[in-house]
């Protein structure tokens, strides 16, 4: 009997490797992500200029930002922007200045592809073997009604589908909302909002990533590191007692030694 519909999901030719330089730009769900990779202590920069949501402030990210990945994961969550009604630009962030003084907009299919060739094209010019894994965030805009919403995903999802389907060699898609939406599709694996995914749905979404995405060194990386975190988590009675001050020295040293080996 089966009791969920699984996404199945091809894995790409390349995969992450222990000492890859990893960037995650885009929506809350990136930072999600992202946070779970530096939770192991791989190279990653996550959102440096803080959250965005489209594909033309996701780019606006790889601009500015001196960060040269081997991979970059780019989490588009909507394809509404936002213009300065003075200069035309497209801003990233509002900051709470008045809503009048911006125009609304939402970007078509072609628009969303082109600003992902821009970003891959800036990302190639830094590094000519980088890799780009793009998703779709599964967390749904309330403030635009759900039907709303779901057009928005909807316009996302084709530019995505394009883009990956126009570069096969170096770019791939991961099925992020599909698996939230088909996978998890019950309300306990939601926040209390009822829109963004639960830790418990983050951990399943990293697992489903790492299954495709791992490499075997990488694997053995995680295995191996475990013990250590596990250590690095420990609960101390009395924090400042002698056995306890030794206890996190040596678990310090651990993971320097175990860093140096495979950053190699």
């Amino acid at each position: 009997m089966k009791l969920n519909t699984p996404v199945e999901i091809q894995s790409p030719a390349w995969k992450v490797d222990p000492g890859s330089r990893l960037l995650f730009a885009g929506s809350c769900f990136a930072d999600s992500i992202g946070r779970k990779f530096c939770e192991q202590y791989f190279t990653a920069e996550v959102n440096p200029y803080g959250t965005m949501y489209n594909p033309a402030s996701v780019c606006h990210t790889v601009t500015r930002t001196s960060f040269v990945p081997d991979i970059a994961f780019l989490t588009l969550g909507t394809n509404h922007i936002y213009r300065l009604r003075e200069t035309g630009e497209i801003v990233d962030n509002c900051e709470k200045r008045p809503q009048n003084l911006f125009r609304e907009e939402e970007l078509t299919v072609a628009q969303c592809l082109e600003w992902l060739e821009q970003t891959r094209k800036l990302l190639r010019e830094r590094n000519t073997e980088v890799r780009t894994l793009v998703t779709v965030s599964p967390i749904r805009y309330a403030k635009y009604g759900f039907h709303s919403s779901q057009l928005s995903k909807a316009v996302l999802l084709l530019a995505a589908e394009a883009f990956v389907k126009d570069h096969p060699e170096d770019c791939w898609y991961f099925p992020a909302y599909e698996i939230v939406m088909d996978e998890l599709r019950d309300y306990r694996f939601y926040a209390p909002d009822m829109l963004h995914p639960s830790p418990q749905a983050v951990d399943y979404i990293w697992e489903r990533l790492g299954d495709v995405l791992f490499s075997t060194r990488t694997l053995g990386y995680l295995t191996e590191l475990r013990p250590i975190l596990a250590a690095l988590n420990h609960r101390f009675f009395d924090p400042n007692a002698p056995a306890s001050v030794t206890f996190r020295e040596e678990t310090e040293h651990r993971l320097a030694a175990f860093l140096a080996k495979w950053r190699q």
